[in-house]
């Protein structure tokens, strides 16, 4: 069997910065500091980039690690689905649905 691995983010977003936005560079030093980067320095490097909201939401892929980090997200931080929804630019129905699937 193959051990599939996600893509390099850390590599990726490095390299963007350095080339394209290098005056966003030090913003962006404490997320690229880690030695691996999830799901949510991923959006967090997204916001910091380009804005709130990238343009294309439809192909988000999130794994069962990020769900579970969000949800936790949500009752660390007392978040009702529609927040959270609009913090993550999410559909309230997919937190809903995670909430069925995954237990946290």
């Amino acid at each position: 069997m193959k051990n599939i691995k996600g893509p390099d983010y850390k590599r990726i977003y490095s390299d963007m910065i350095r080339k394209k936005l290098p005056q966003k560079e030090g913003v962006c030093r404490k997320i690229l500091t880690k030695e691996r980067l999830d799901i949510l320095d991923v959006i967090n490097l997204n916001k910091i980039l380009f804005g709130h909201h990238s343009c294309n939401q439809k192909y988000k892929a999130y794994n069962e690690k990020a769900i579970k980090k969000i949800l936790t997200y949500q009752r660390k931080h007392n978040l009702n689905n529609i927040q959270l929804a609009r913090k993550f630019s999410l559909s309230r129905n997919t937190i809903t649905k995670w909430k069925k699937t995954i237990e946290v």
